[in-house]
């Protein structure tokens, strides 16, 4: 029993969202590494005022970036998704693929979806919009264990001198970390199941 009285107040009908609960379901362990993407978000954003995540899905890990910045809106194109969030206070939603200008952008596991080329301007008009980018995608080297379904949502999966490469077209530094289950690291790249790269302008 828990020694917290707790009020109505307190009460919350809480749920993860349509993505969300299908990984707890059927690999809970994903919604581990998942948040723990989205704790490194909230770190390196930590006191920006206005913030923009590009292809949420249901907003689930978004929470945690809502606690450390001032405004948060988070946008995808997929309307089932958006509909299936748990409405944070903090957080704006919006179904749509419009970018706009922000503090900060970041985009988890969104550009292995969209063919390489036109990765390239759709990074380019990230860059447009917010002087700090943060990227994180799972790694081309890690693909040889992904299940076919993955794979054949994965068109664009690169190694991290690949991603840093298509970055620095836009940024004047990047900076490239790898991340193994929820362990951000500094190590070899092809060793990593997902790679990041933080692009300054």
């Amino acid at each position: 029993m828990s020694n917290h009285d707790f009020a109505d107040t307190e009460k919350y009908d809480e749920h993860l969202g349509m993505m969300s609960s299908y990984r707890w379901r059927h690999d809970p362990k994903t919604v581990l590494f998942m948040l723990s993407r989205y704790k490194f978000v909230s770190r390196m954003l930590d006191g920006y005022d206005n913030v923009l995540e590009v292809g949420c899905g249901d907003a689930f890990g978004s929470h945690l970036v809502a606690q450390t910045v001032g405004n948060l809106k988070c946008i995808d194109i997929d309307r089932q998704m958006i509909e299936s969030a748990n409405k944070h206070p903090k957080i704006t939603y919006e179904c749509t693929n419009e970018i706009t200008p922000a503090d900060a952008i970041y985009a988890l596991d969104v550009i292995e979806h969209i063919p390489h080329e036109e990765s390239k301007q759709w990074l380019a008009e990230l860059a447009s919009n917010a002087p700090l980018v943060i990227i994180g995608m799972p790694s081309l080297e890690s693909q040889e264990y992904a299940s076919p379904l993955s794979k054949a949502n994965h068109v664009n999966c690169m190694s991290a001198p690949d991603l840093k490469e298509i970055m620095k077209e836009h940024f004047r530094h990047v900076f490239l970390l790898s991340q193994n289950d929820e362990v951000v690291h500094t190590g070899f790249h092809k060793l990593a199941h997902y790679v990041w790269a933080i692009g300054v302008r």
